[in-house]
């Protein structure tokens, strides 16, 4: 960036869209500098705090787009994603320049497959890298007794699990 640009105006901005991740873009011109930045969504990985980002979008809308990718539902477009909102393509359109729409195959290696201990089995759980037997028992029992696991943090005081296997199970538990 040159020291003219950097005193622009819009300086500020970009210094709080590349250091802020849950700066929430206020209108279509700061989709597309956070565009030109380099910052994207990846469609089917987003989290709320994610889509909340981008200007014009609910919470409700934010919570149902994670819940569907969340399942398994993988969004290859723009429009898949207007319908999946039950929006027009065109109201949607203005976002694109920082919406990602990425494969993940299901069945690839490569693939993480994230387990949910609130409904896992001791057998499901016991296929997670990291959960022994011995683990997935104690999760199962320990929910039976207590409830569910707010996140992995609650399932980490609550099993005095240790900082590194918290740490290993943190791509492979959705809560």
């Amino acid at each position: 960036m040159s020291i003219s640009n950097w005193f622009s105006p819009k300086a500020p901005l970009r210094t709080r869209l590349l250091n802020d991740p849950y700066y929430r873009l206020q209108s279509i011109e700061e989709v597309r500098i956070a565009a030109d930045l380099g910052i994207c969504i990846d469609v089917n990985q987003a989290g709320v705090d994610d889509w909340l980002r981008l200007p014009g979008l609910s919470i409700r809308q934010a919570r149902s787009l994670t819940e569907l990718t969340q399942s398994g539902v993988q969004l290859h477009c723009l429009e898949d994603l207007a319908a999946a909102l039950g929006l027009p393509v065109q109201q949607l359109r203005s976002l694109e320049p920082v919406l990602k729409f990425c494969y993940y195959d299901a069945e690839s290696v490569c693939t993480i497959r994230q387990t949910n201990p609130n409904t896992a089995s001791v057998e499901t759980l016991s296929q997670v890298p990291a959960i022994d037997l011995f683990l997935a028992r104690a999760i199962v029992q320990n929910r039976q007794i207590y409830g569910t696991y707010r996140n992995l943090a609650d399932l980490q005081k609550r099993l005095s699990l240790p900082a590194q296997l918290t740490a290993e199970l943190l791509h492979y538990l959705r809560f």
